[in-house]
């Protein structure tokens, strides 16, 4: 049976979305946390202490992400996540954003395969092999051309990984262009770890399409295709459509949750406004209320303008 993986999404994929999202739809085999970025004081953020906590994942496999081009700073970190329980880590070589790459993390670390190299010799041989822990990898196919991936794969197949999670776009790609098959086709024959495909399942269609196109892969990692559509992975394993009252019990357990533990109206209102930027277009002709939602300053103006749109609009799936 086909695994689905909710894909780790900064800002947005934290502890409340994920609870009322395993809540109200689950059918999800692993949760990928929104990465962690070790500080010199080796101290975890408020923020990435939350998400980890095992009492904020309860009924979820849940991964810890690291982000790091430091082998003794992803060390001291998947350390201090096995004191919470943690058995597997995911290591963050897929990230495009700029201030990201600059500092040679995420994507950027892809451009220096030697560095590459004797940075994953010491994670491996000291979390896996001296602690037993398991490392999956998520990463992109390179930073400026995909032929970098024929040198990144060669390095991958060195070290044996839970699993190998590639989104097959180069980091200046960002979410654009069309992801390059060709390559992740490349990895399908040659990777000696398990893969697990990521990018552009937006719907039920999209899945079809790419477990056609690779009938020996088995795992699946959604992202914004979950941000767009909550349902679609019920959707894709069951045929379950999407129905607006679970949708409206999912947001409104989203909101009221982020009340509790948020400070301040723009600051709530900026959380549930990511969240409609997605999944507005839901909604037949939602775009006065997506307007509206995003001009809201005031909690009682965005509650009246949403449940104006629960009430007044259908799913386009419905």
């Amino acid at each position: 049976m086909n695994q689905f993986y909710f894909a780790p999404l900064e800002g947005i994929s934290g502890y409340v979305y994920r609870s009322a999202y395993e809540k109200y739809f689950g059918k999800t085999d692993k949760y990928f946390i929104p990465f962690i970025s070790p500080n010199q004081k080796g101290k975890l953020s408020s923020r990435e202490k939350n998400d980890i906590l095992p009492e904020h994942n309860k009924g979820m496999y849940a991964v810890p992400q690291i982000l790091t081009s430091s082998a003794e700073d992803f060390i001291r970190t998947a350390q201090k996540l096995g004191e919470y329980g943690y058995e597997e880590i995911n290591l963050n070589l897929g990230c495009p954003s700029k201030t990201v790459v600059s500092k040679g993390k995420g994507s950027g670390f892809l451009a220096e395969p030697e560095r590459l190299e004797r940075f994953l010799n010491e994670i491996f041989e000291t979390c896996l092999e001296k602690n037993n822990m398991k490392i999956s990898v998520k990463t992109r196919i390179g930073k400026e051309s995909p032929e970098e991936f024929d040198r990144i794969l060669d390095i991958y197949n060195q070290y044996p990984m839970e699993e190998l999670i590639i989104h097959p776009r180069i980091q200046k790609d960002f979410y654009k262009n069309i992801p390059k098959l060709e390559v992740f086709e490349m990895a399908v024959k040659r990777s000696k770890n398990p893969l697990c495909y990521n990018g552009d399942i937006f719907t039920v269609d999209d899945y079809r399409k790419i477990s056609a196109l690779f009938p020996d892969v088995s795992r699946f990692m959604l992202g914004r295709g979950i941000l767009k559509n909550p349902g679609l992975i019920p959707a894709i394993r069951e045929g379950r459509y999407l129905k607006k009252e679970i949708l409206k019990a999912f947001h409104d357990e989203v909101y009221e949750a982020y009340k509790e533990v948020l400070f301040g109206e723009k600051t709530v209102l900026f959380k549930m406004k990511e969240i409609w930027f997605y999944m507005a277009p839901l909604f037949s002709d939602s775009e006065k209320y997506a307007k509206k939602i995003k001009k809201s300053e005031k909690l009682n103006v965005y509650e009246t303008v949403v449940e104006a749109l629960f009430e007044e609009r259908c799913l386009r799936m419905e």
